[in-house]
């Protein structure tokens, strides 16, 4: 749990910055490379491929998601954080881990702005907006507190989708720190 977590009325209080997060042309903010459980790196530059999602990542044989037939759910292959989300989250930086998304960006993650199916350039490569809804897991609510958690599925909520959106790939590429997400 964290020591200084943030509350329920800053988080309603900051809901009117969060929500105007640029709506395409949002600049990416950090990119996560995860090898392994609880494991970031924090590269220039990640290859983002519809076989592999990000080529060495843990989703190829970890993936929290599973279709019928065992396979990793390409619905969420790459992560996108609100960086507002995330800068008023994540609050010790020393003590807790960074949330681990693949992308964080200034963007506006709504389902009003970015329906399921939309498509975004992400640098050379091309994601899908999918179906599947980021409620925060429980690592969410242990790293980043209660409140934090409820924030997000509170009602009225979800549809903002507070904690960012999960891409399939539809075109293999590369993004770098200095690209921007476009609505395409």
């Amino acid at each position: 749990m964290p020591s200084d977590p943030v509350t329920l009325e800053a988080l309603m209080a900051a809901l009117p910055f969060v929500l105007a997060a640029p709506k395409t042309d949002a600049p990416i903010h950090s990119l996560c490379f995860r090898p392994g459980f609880n494991k970031r790196e924090f590269p220039q530059s990640l290859t983002l491929t519809k076989e592999q999602g990000v080529p060495g990542e843990r989703w190829l044989t970890a993936p929290w998601l599973k279709l019928a037939d065992g396979r990793p759910d390409p619905r969420i292959q790459v992560s996108i954080l609100p960086m507002r989300v995330m800068n008023l989250v994540w609050r010790d930086r020393d003590a807790i881990p960074h949330p681990g998304d693949t992308i964080v960006a200034d963007l506006d993650t709504s389902a009003a702005n970015l329906p399921e199916g939309t498509l975004l350039q992400a640098g050379t490569a091309l994601l899908r907006v999918s179906s599947v809804f980021n409620d925060g897991c429980v690592k969410w609510k242990a790293r980043y507190g209660a409140e934090a958690k409820d924030w997000i599925t509170r009602p009225g909520h979800p549809e903002l989708r507070l904690r960012g959106i999960l891409c399939s790939v539809e075109r293999d590429g590369t993004v770098d720190l200095s690209d921007c997400i476009c609505k395409v």
